[in-house]
């Protein structure tokens, strides 16, 4: 193995500095990155997140989103959107495709997280 391995990068460890307590399973971003918090973790405290694999997050209700569609994490409604929205401040593009299609009415998603570099609007 090579000497300058550090993990597999499935995980990290977040410190949270959002102002408020992050519960398991929120979607948290990390710089230009979407992950899952594995545990609760308090404000100012450190946690484990998940950066990869393929998790049920929120959505917004009347984004109709394609399988393998590249989705967009809407900071102002703490959902993923699909990939016609108009990124606002916050904002994070190019970073988790849908794993699975979701249409108008629907409000949870399966999103594989960070496939792409992501862009922070």
């Amino acid at each position: 193995m090579a000497t300058n391995f550090v993990q597999e990068g499935h995980s990290l460890t977040w410190t949270n500095g959002t102002g408020s307590a992050v519960s398991a399973g929120d979607v948290v971003v990390v710089g230009a990155q979407i992950g899952i918090a594995a545990v609760d973790i308090a404000d100012s405290a450190a946690g484990t997140v998940y950066m990869s694999g393929v998790y049920t997050v929120p959505k917004v209700s009347g984004a109709v989103i394609a399988q393998g569609e590249m989705v967009a994490w809407d900071a102002s409604a703490s959902a993923f959107d699909d990939s016609a929205m108009t990124p606002a401040t916050g904002d994070i593009t190019g970073a988790c495709t849908a794993w699975e299609g979701a249409g108008d009415g629907v409000t949870s998603i399966a999103v594989k997280l960070n496939t792409g570099v992501g862009t922070v609007n």
